[in-house]
């Protein structure tokens, strides 16, 4: 059976990364499927060339205008899921967004799935909405931690937790890395996320700025946007010189290789994460991390075992903290074992079965 695979937006962040993952175990396995996401920018998905439609999408810096945009893709992808009418298929729905492809499928009786990464939709309104239109078209739910199915449950529609998982080739490299630090060589500190202030950005800066006496620290922030948006939004700010700022990068792993501690600071009262990839890809180098307390990044980090959890609002409890790892070298070097190791319980092979399953179920 085909299974079709729906996205909206096609960037660098978690949720388009797990879709990529996912897309390429069943070009792997010689599985049958369909590819429609966003003609919005660069993604994960741009290089996903076998049986790919594209549809109109992007977003703006006017609200009024982004919602004319999605209410648009929503449109079109209705119609176009008509083209499956008499075709014996699963439709994928790749986070809540996508309603319109739901609301058709309903229509022809088609199974749907839906697969939650997201609980921070604004307005409420919206997210109410959506989980409506899921309540009555999904026959699956395939939640990425437990924290999300317990926060947006839906009622009476079958659901499961599949933890993220990376993908081999990304594991496989991981493996070949020795992740070793002493005293002589520089630290480096390093956070990827959006250019969002609720992801931590300038609870960062400030973090390097009370850092910059420490000479052999050095601070990387990889940002999920281009260099017009990063200069427009560090114009009137004050970044310290131990800072070096990167635009959205399609590989992370040189960064990962060349990081002593990884840190994700999104604040708690105003983005919760759901699971957190960049910190099972930390780990996976043997890389400890420094999370937020709340939501998915507790179902994978062990406090004080593989790193830190820890809310970005306590900006001297990270700075201790960071300083602890960067003194006490066989501290470091045990939290660096623990962190590879724990990062083995969410493997690709328990992911790829996982979620073939739950797609035949």
């Amino acid at each position: 059976m085909k299974i079709v695979f729906i996205h909206l937006l096609n960037d660098y962040s978690g949720s388009t990364k797990i879709l990529s993952d996912i897309v390429d175990i069943y070009k792997n396995k010689k599985l049958p499927f369909d590819l429609m996401f966003g003609r919005n920018g660069d993604g994960f998905l741009n290089h996903k060339s076998e049986n790919r439609n594209l549809f109109f999408y992007r977003r703006s810096n006017i609200k009024l205008l982004t919602l004319f945009y999605y209410l648009t893709s929503q449109t079109i992808l209705f119609f176009k899921m008509f083209r499956y009418f008499n075709s014996d298929c699963v439709i994928y729905i790749n986070t809540m967004l996508p309603f319109g492809p739901a609301l058709a499928c309903k229509l022809m009786g088609k199974e749907v799935i839906f697969h939650i990464h997201e609980t921070s939709i604004k307005p409420d309104s919206l997210k109410l909405f959506l989980k409506f239109i899921i309540k009555y078209t999904a026959r699956k739910i395939i939640y990425v931690s437990k924290y999300l199915k317990e926060q947006e449950p839906i009622q009476n529609v079958s659901s499961v937790v599949i933890y993220n998982s990376l993908s081999e080739s990304f594991v496989k490299e991981s493996m070949n890395f020795v992740n070793s630090y002493d005293h002589n060589s520089s630290f480096n500190i390093t956070m990827a996320c959006s250019l969002k202030k609720y992801k931590g950005v300038e609870e960062f800066l400030k973090i390097a700025n009370i850092c910059k006496s420490q000479k052999h620290f050095n601070f990387i922030l990889i940002l999920n946007a281009d260099n017009y948006e990063i200069d427009s939004y560090f114009r009137n700010l004050e970044i310290s010189l131990n800072v070096k700022i990167f635009p959205k990068q399609s590989n992370l792993i040189p960064f990962y290789e060349d990081s002593n501690l990884v840190l994700n600071l999104s604040r708690v009262d105003q983005w919760v994460e759901t699971f957190g990839l960049t910190i099972l890809e930390a780990m996976t180098f043997g890389i400890p991390v420094i999370a937020p307390p709340v939501g998915g990044p507790v179902e994978i980090v062990r406090h004080a075992i593989d790193g830190y959890l820890i809310s970005s609002y306590d900006i001297d409890k990270v700075v201790e903290k960071i300083n602890l790892l960067a003194t006490d070298v066989d501290l470091y070097q045990e939290m660096s074992v623990n962190s590879r190791q724990r990062s083995k319980d969410f493997h690709p092979i328990n992911f790829q079965e996982n979620i073939i399953n739950i797609i035949k179920s």
